[in-house]
């Protein structure tokens, strides 16, 4: 459906969309500003295909494929050039991203379908008129070839079909894409999340409880019965009268909304900035980063397998 996309974006999330797009069957163009980001991400995506096959969901001739369908490419418009498929995924600041978007209407071609993976930010107003018609949100969650969820929003001014060839290419690829008609912040799953975060965040900065606690609560009480269930369906099993007795209670009382957690700035002021660095709420000491992430890989594997 689309057999060259071209991915704007080599960090954490451009090189796993790079691999989940191979997977899917296009070629991909790899590109970024920075050469070294760059020579990272060939590394990276290289450790997934080989924790992919260690797995079992690729073989080796398969791993060998879909990297070779990768082109790390320094030049932007020969990334570009031929791609039916276009993937935004540069950091979350307004001013870059219309920086880019304005190449991206200079170099793309004109049919082209643009996609943002814009995970808050509302990115409809910072795109070009002229590729309004052609452009959509579609919000992938990390690591990307092993989450299935992928939320859609097209622009107002993008043709339903076109929103039903991204979300019929999506499916074919094995992913669970959300069509949304609406932009929203966060979507669904993030915004869920984001009400996670704020009450860990005043647990964690108002001494009730330890990271490992907060975490062990949610691996051992929450997430196996959500991965099981969801939300509402576990609402079903729990009974509804309960659910609404519970509610009726209002014996939670959500914590104020809060933009920062002194825990969480002190680890980033110590440069304890997460597994690429080391350490952040645990210290993972002299392990490679590519090593965690293969760690994480193999237990999301691991769930994937179970939950079927």
């Amino acid at each position: 459906m689309y057999g060259k996309v071209a991915v704007i974006g080599a960090g954490t999330m451009g090189r796993g969309l790079a691999l989940s797009h191979t997977l899917a069957g296009s070629s991909v163009a790899l590109y970024d500003v920075s050469g070294a980001v760059l020579s990272a991400a060939r590394v990276l995506i290289a450790s997934a295909a080989e924790t992919l096959v260690t797995g079992g969901l690729l073989d080796a001739a398969e791993s060998e494929r879909v990297q070779a369908s990768i082109t790390i490419e320094p030049d932007l418009a020969t990334a570009l050039a031929g791609a039916s498929l276009i993937v935004e995924t540069v950091v979350e600041d307004p001013d870059v991203k219309r920086a880019v978007f304005a190449d991206l209407d200079r170099l793309a071609p004109e049919d082209a379908v643009l996609t943002s993976n814009s995970s808050r930010l509302d990115v409809f107003p910072l795109v070009p008129a002229s590729r309004t018609g052609h452009f959509l949100i579609a919000h992938w969650y990390n690591p990307s070839y092993l989450t299935d969820l992928v939320d859609v929003v097209p622009h107002p001014d993008c043709p339903a079909e076109r929103a039903d060839q991204l979300v019929a290419y999506l499916r074919q690829a094995g992913k669970r894409p959300v069509l949304l008609r609406k932009f929203m912040p966060g979507y669904l799953a993030n915004r869920i999340q984001s009400a996670i975060a704020q009450e860990v965040f005043f647990l964690l900065d108002n001494g009730f409880a330890t990271p490992q606690q907060i975490d062990d609560s949610i691996r051992y009480g929450l997430a196996e019965r959500l991965l099981a269930h969801g939300y509402l369906e576990k609402c079903d099993y729990t009974g509804l009268e309960l659910m609404q007795r519970t509610l009726a209670n209002a014996t939670y009382t959500p914590p104020p909304q809060t933009v920062k957690s002194p825990a969480l700035d002190a680890l980033v002021a110590a440069g304890h900035t997460g597994v690429m660095a080391g350490a952040g709420f645990y210290d993972y000491g002299d392990t490679e980063p590519a090593e965690l992430l293969a760690e994480r890989d193999q237990r999301l594997m691991r769930l994937r397998q179970a939950r079927s």
